[in-house]
């Protein structure tokens, strides 16, 4: 009787992902600055000046776009990833749904400067994460979402689930 080799360990899908990308208004916004600057440039020259502006500017303004947009946010594993960044939830006393008035309240008044943020203006909404580390400073972290709700209950049942 032969016996089948047990499946490798594969993690868990996510509980939560989203990836903070731009909006379209911010690709043409940015595309259509990039080109009005290659416009300027060329200034109706022959030559290289013809066309060198479009071919430095226009996938460079697309790839710093693309940058701008590469954050992707997860509850997964048992810890909250943030681009690089983990944070294992046990460490996780609350996490607070935040609308664009309480982003702002606890980013300007309320903030920390040992916070841990990572905010995208383009994002109303984000996610309060209190941590209870002992061992580290960071206070909190403040992330943005554009389902902050969603994000802070997959957060919380992660935590629940941990423990």
């Amino acid at each position: 009787m032969s016996q089948s080799p047990s499946p490798s360990p594969v993690s868990a899908p996510p509980a939560y992902a989203e990836r903070l990308r731009l909006p379209w208004w911010l690709w043409f916004a940015g595309l259509a600055a990039a080109g009005l600057l290659a416009v300027e440039v060329w200034m109706g020259a022959g030559g290289a000046r013809a066309w060198l502006p479009f071919a430095l500017l226009l996938p460079a303004a697309f790839a710093g776009l693309a940058w701008l947009g590469r954050i992707r946010v997860a509850v997964a594993d048992g810890e909250l990833r943030v681009d690089d960044a983990r944070l294992p939830v046990r460490f996780v006393a609350d996490a607070i749904a935040l609308d664009a008035e309480g982003r702002r309240e606890v980013l300007g008044v309320g903030a920390d400067p040992l916070a841990f943020v990572v905010q995208r203006p383009w994002i109303p909404g984000a996610v309060q994460v209190v941590l209870d580390d002992p061992a580290d400073p960071t206070p909190f972290w403040v992330v943005s979402s554009r389902h902050p709700v969603e994000l802070a209950e997959a957060l919380l049942a992660a935590r629940d689930a941990a423990r």
